[in-house]
């Protein structure tokens, strides 16, 4: 997205502040690096929420992939080249989510 940023991530130890912190420190240098610029990049705030179960996750990720075509800069979320969407097989699963001797018989 051009003007904010949407990522459902598997947090373990480190806290999401930090991870944030680092994102945001690290693409605000790349961005204003390229873009000729300097100064804040950012928002300094940022959401996020903890996920419940196995349902609101599959929400969360449709959520996240189809968010490019609401706001009308794709038709398919699938052609957004920053999303997950564009992996996805006709079953609607991602590479990890399928099985290995699948991926195997597609290699041979």
């Amino acid at each position: 997205m051009p003007n904010h940023v949407h990522l459902v991530v598997d947090v373990w130890e480190v806290p999401p502040s930090s991870l944030v912190h680092q994102w945001k420190g690290k693409s605000s240098r790349l961005a204003n690096l390229a873009l000729s610029r300097s100064g804040p990049f950012w928002q300094e705030d940022y959401f996020d929420t903890l996920i419940r179960d196995e349902e609101h996750l599959k929400k969360a990720r449709r959520y996240t992939e189809h968010n490019p075509a609401k706001a009308a800069l794709v038709k398919d979320p699938r052609a957004w080249k920053c999303s997950n969407a564009r992996r996805r097989d006709e079953y609607e699963r991602l590479p990890w989510q399928r099985g290995a001797g699948e991926i195997s018989a597609r290699i041979a």
